[in-house]
């Protein structure tokens, strides 16, 4: 299938990250149906106070849907974090990790928090067996995202799009959990999730950039990048 167009595209884009000028500018653009961020992002944008940034951001972005992350280890912390977070926005999602730290899964969480109303993004995902666990967790009355790392399934040398697939049968069970392609490392993931009828891929800004290639001639593009390197070998002044 080819594509000319993002608006092709059944599969919707979330913005992955955590710098405040990226974010309003992704989530500025109509084909960018969400965003994301994690502590590791939030760690690296410099940011110091977790709550204050976030409501901040919501400040800005109301409509579309918006995931944090709780951080703590311990089960009893992680549900007041969630409920939380919860509390700052009816576009929030409370990512919860499939584990802590110690390897002890959080299906029980899942389930009470779920009872509860909280819309889940459960992250960090990576075996069908997870993710089995987690939709017979889930409230299917309430909105909800199973996130997949498909990026980093790939970078142990593994083909992450069987389990995808079979992911994405998985979570017929229940109809209002959608299924995020996490951690992609290449434009062709998000043709990749579309065409399986993953329902989200979260992209960060780099990748995104990108997106004005769709379709791009390749002819054209081969000579652009002859000119790339001509034009950066002459401005270096290399000479032999």
């Amino acid at each position: 299938m080819k594509y000319t167009n993002v608006a092709d595209l059944k599969v919707k884009i979330f913005a992955d990250g955590a710098d405040k000028a990226g974010m309003l500018e992704m989530a500025s653009k109509s084909f960018v149906k969400g965003l994301t961020t994690n502590p590791t992002l939030m760690k690296k944008a410099g940011i110091l106070d977790y709550r204050a940034f976030a409501l901040e951001i919501l400040s800005e972005i109301k409509e579309k849907p918006i995931s944090f992350e709780v951080f703590s280890d311990d089960f009893d912390e992680m549900e007041k974090q969630a409920l939380e977070i919860a509390s700052w926005g009816g576009n929030v999602y409370v990512k919860l990790p499939i584990t802590n730290t110690k390897g002890e899964p959080i299906y029980n969480l899942i389930s009470k928090l779920a009872n509860k109303k909280v819309k889940l993004n459960v992250t960090a995902i990576m075996t069908l067996e997870q993710v089995k666990n987690v939709v017979n967790n889930l409230n299917s009355s309430v909105p909800s995202y199973v996130s997949v790392f498909a990026g980093r399934i790939a970078d142990t040398g593994r083909d992450p799009l069987p389990l995808m697939i079979d992911c994405v049968n998985a979570l017929k069970a229940n109809p209002l959990a959608e299924l995020i392609w996490a951690s992609p490392r290449e434009l062709f993931n998000i043709f990749q999730a579309d065409q399986i009828g993953c329902q989200v891929i979260t992209v960060t800004n780099d990748v995104l950039k990108k997106l004005d290639l769709i379709g791009k001639d390749l002819n054209d593009y081969s000579l652009d990048t002859v000119k790339m390197f001509y034009n950066d070998a002459k401005s270096a002044g290399f000479k032999i």
